[in-house]
């Protein structure tokens, strides 16, 4: 198993915009005086691993045709530098194989991430088969993501420890918002001899996620900052709890982009972390898959706002 998030936070990529049609690709942008793009100014920062096609990544919007064009530019872009994850999420478990198999012609990934089937709902049997499905079908790393915001399922701590142990999965990101069920999970794996790794997604309390034994961060957010979650990882690993902190703190202030008004869902969380990265030279665009809007007038002086508060914007 590749030690994702050893030494420090994983990201979860964003898809990129070039376009009024809303394009794929992931292309080379100025910034400053340098022209790097967004998946190379992450890896300069320091981060440890890349994830594309997650819930940041648009993936629900995404066609097959544009999964695979994402994968294609990711690993082209990545050149093996880092660990790459890549989001195989769909409905059920026969649309997601075909997710995988279509990750694994294309290469260049270290793993695949699965969240629990929705839509036709089942019980925690059926999840569980589900996963084990998805293993017989892929020599990939499996990674499962528990998202019940987003599949309307939980993914149990007792579920998680069944398949970690019997080598079904090979790591979870923990997008639940339960850090209570996350702190069963860190101990019970813990207890077990530490056969999955634990990242957790959880922007704003990513200290807490440390501290109950999280093995690093996918958060977001570090599409936006990733210098900061670098910098609490690297502060973690020294145990300056108080470091930990305060980084913390500013990257809870941080997450006030996603504040702004007459803007719900994907189109606030989303839509300010486009917003933000528009405003910082990354992205030429803020613009968002349809039918959703972009952020624009009040709300993007709202983003500038705190970018500017938090020091990352003049």
């Amino acid at each position: 198993m590749t030690k994702l998030a050893e030494g420090t936070p994983v990201v979860e990529s964003m898809a990129v915009d070039d376009s009024q049609h809303y394009q794929a690709e992931i292309k080379v942008v100025g910034v400053g005086g340098g022209g790097v793009n967004a998946v190379n100014r992450m890896i300069e920062a320091g981060l440890d691993g890349l994830f594309v096609s997650g819930s940041t990544g648009e993936v629900a919007f995404s066609t097959a045709e544009r999964r695979a064009q994402i994968q294609r530019e990711a690993v082209r872009i990545v050149d093996g530098r880092i660990p790459l994850l890549v989001g195989v999420i769909d409905t059920e478990t026969e649309r997601v194989i075909e997710n995988i198999k279509a990750v694994e012609e294309i290469g260049g990934a270290t793993g695949v991430v699965a969240t629990a089937p929705f839509y036709a709902l089942g019980g925690e049997t059926e999840v569980e088969r589900h996963f084990r499905i998805l293993k017989e079908n892929t020599s990939l790393e499996l990674w499962a993501y528990d998202i019940p915001v987003c599949v309307h399922t939980k993914l149990s701590p007792d579920l998680l420890m069944r398949l970690g142990r019997d080598g079904v999965i090979d790591g979870v990101k923990d997008s639940s918002g339960d850090d209570v069920a996350f702190r069963w999970l860190c101990l019970a794996n813990e207890a077990a001899g530490h056969p999955m790794q634990l990242l957790t997604g959880h922007e704003v309390v990513v200290d807490g996620a440390y501290m109950s034994g999280a093995d690093g961060s996918v958060p977001g957010l570090a599409n936006v900052d990733p210098e900061g979650y670098v910098r609490q990882w690297q502060a973690y690993e020294r145990r300056d709890w108080e470091a930990v902190r305060t980084e913390q703190d500013r990257l809870a202030e941080l997450m006030r982009i996603v504040q702004v008004k007459g803007v719900q869902g994907f189109g606030a969380g989303v839509g300010a972390f486009k917003a933000a990265l528009h405003l910082l030279g990354v992205f030429d665009s803020p613009e968002m898959p349809r039918p959703v809007a972009a952020i624009e007038g009040d709300n993007m002086e709202h983003v500038a706002s705190v970018l500017r508060a938090v020091d990352l914007l003049s």
